[in-house]
């Protein structure tokens, strides 16, 4: 399946989603001839209702300045983006909603099921945007792709050397069906198992997923990499920077326990610092 119809959640509160990320983004839809779809939110923010609160400190006051900060910044995020979007001739829309910070996930998450693959940029202390990719990803039902909201390395998105994290399981088998658009795109696919950290319970061969490539006219480099004390995160995130990985493309770990998620070690450490664009699936 080809990716058509794209989305791109931006933050618009506490801080707003970064130039850059919107334009890599942008650049990914381009590249794959699809549509983007730029979602954002006023974040309404409940006043607290206490007489005394309100009066001492003007909790009123101080929410509505929260308020309005949020709705320039969505205001501002689109504006951008429809000049980067129009610039590169991309075909755009733009979805602007209210809520607050605990509906957001829920609201990205439906808006990702209708379509082909959702982009979630992270920042450094983007807890909120974790929480929304977490959402995202083990709800939509369809391939996420994290964004630094700073890339580690300067120019443009490319599909290149396009790297998969392999270690025979359901979710790295989903996440390769899921970005084979992007696979069969690249000039370079090299599949990594990280070995010694976990026991791989199979009885094939990372030769056997090269020959299924094949079929789809994929050639690919086989290795593996030793964990050597480190967690199979750690070994991803340095094995993507060391082989200038464009996109890394990995199954994600974890389930979820009344309204929190429970992740996999590897799938947290990469969704709290992906080092390039990561594309997860579960």
């Amino acid at each position: 399946m080809a990716f058509k119809d794209a989305l791109l959640q931006l933050s618009s509160y506490p801080e707003p989603t970064s130039a850059a990320a919107i334009e890599q983004a942008v650049v990914f839809a381009g590249a794959l001839d699809a549509r983007i779809s730029a979602l954002t939110f006023k974040i309404e923010i409940p006043t607290a209702r206490n007489v005394l609160a309100n009066t001492l400190l003007d909790i009123p006051g101080m929410v509505a300045a929260e308020r309005q900060k949020s709705a320039a910044n969505a205001q501002a995020l689109i504006s951008t983006f429809k000049g980067m979007a129009t610039k590169r001739g991309v075909p755009h829309e733009q979805i602007v909603e209210s809520c607050t910070t605990s509906q957001l996930a829920a609201i990205v998450t439906e808006h990702a099921r209708m379509h082909d693959i959702t982009m979630i940029p992270i920042g450094e202390q983007a807890t909120l945007q974790q929480y929304v990719a977490e959402s995202v990803i083990f709800g939509s039902g369809r391939p996420t792709i994290i964004l630094p909201e700073v890339p580690e390395r300067s120019g443009s998105l490319s599909f290149d050397v396009v790297g998969v994290a392999w270690d025979f399981s359901r979710a790295a088998a989903r996440a390769v069906a899921d970005a084979l658009p992007i696979l069969e795109r690249a000039k370079t696919v090299r599949v990594v198992t990280i070995t010694q950290e976990k026991t791989i319970d199979t009885n094939h061969s990372s030769a056997d997923l090269a020959k299924h490539l094949a079929f789809h006219g994929i050639e690919v480099v086989l290795e593996e990499e030793e964990a050597a004390g480190r967690t199979i995160g750690q070994a991803l995130k340095e094995y993507t920077t060391a082989h200038a990985i464009d996109l890394l493309v990995m199954g994600a770990y974890g389930h979820s326990r009344l309204r929190d998620f429970i992740l996999g070690g590897a799938t947290k450490t990469i969704i709290a610092h992906p080092p390039s664009p990561v594309l997860l699936s579960h």
